[in-house]
């Protein structure tokens, strides 16, 4: 990994950049799974582009599930179940990634349970939600975002139940193969929702604006970036203060979804990478 200085670390929540960071990368609700190869050998292209930023980081979602930092010394648990297999190889090439560009991850809402010996194993640095980064006099509030979308009262209470230490103790002490049926619940649960509210992402929950706006008040932040809703655009909140949403990937949409949010000397600018 690169030689941050311990310095970056400027006090609980936040992170200052190093004077020397030109371009930082934002990404978030890749969804990574084995089932969709195309969206994961993109990912996998733009690791391997160059010039790198000087950071990438990542707000959550970045695989579509996360059962456990211990899969990756598994093998398949079920006949057809590649995704161990599948998860060592993206573990490899982000770890490869890191030891030229910062990676920082904040967990989404899929790969929460991702933890210290997974990060180690893809050279990523934990962030937690929300964290404030400081750049050139600047401050951006940084979050996946699902935790203030405060109107979605049924997926705050699973939340609030999934995060606490006892349920996480309890899930990480089943078997492989218990825990990858219970992934598989959650998410066909998941996808059952969303069809019952429509595929369009406009029809799904989204951030509290009252809610962003006093959080960006009291990181004393203008702008917050986040993920979560599958809804890239920016909106303005008043007093000079906005929230940019990052896309989520996926290389068989048509046009196809591969949108990296860059920061640099120019400001912010979206980039779609192409799917080939």
């Amino acid at each position: 990994m690169p030689d941050l200085s311990p310095a970056l670390h400027a006090g609980p929540n936040e992170w200052r950049a190093p004077d020397h960071w030109r371009v930082i990368d934002f990404v978030s609700d890749l969804h990574l799974q084995s089932g969709e190869p195309a969206t994961w050998q993109a990912f996998e292209r733009y690791l391997q582009r160059a010039p790198a930023p000087d950071a990438l980081f990542v707000l959550g979602d970045l695989f579509e599930v996360w059962i456990g930092d211990d899969a990756l010394d598994q093998g398949a648990s079920a006949p057809g179940d590649a995704e161990p297999p599948f998860w060592r190889a993206c573990a490899a090439a982000l770890r490869r990634f890191s030891e030229h560009t910062a990676l920082f991850f904040m967990a989404g809402n899929r790969d929460f349970l991702l933890g210290p010996d997974g990060l180690r194993e893809m050279g990523m640095q934990a962030l937690p939600d929300p964290t404030v980064l400081v750049w050139h006099g600047q401050r951006y509030l940084l979050s996946h975002g699902d935790a203030w979308c405060v109107a979605d009262t049924d997926y705050q209470r699973f939340r609030q139940q999934v995060r606490t230490a006892a349920w996480q103790q309890d899930f990480l002490a089943r078997s492989l193969a218990e825990r990858q049926a219970v992934a598989r619940q959650l998410r066909a649960q998941s996808e059952a929702r969303k069809r019952q509210l429509g595929p369009d992402p406009s029809l799904w929950a989204d951030l509290d604006d009252a809610t962003v706006r006093q959080q960006l008040q009291a990181a004393s932040a203008e702008i917050l970036i986040h993920g979560h809703t599958h809804r890239p655009a920016e909106h303005s909140l008043g007093q000079g203060l906005r929230r940019l949403v990052l896309s989520d990937w996926d290389a068989t949409a048509r046009p196809a979804r591969l949108q990296v949010l860059r920061l640099s000397g120019q400001g912010l600018e979206r980039l779609d990478l192409p799917a080939v």
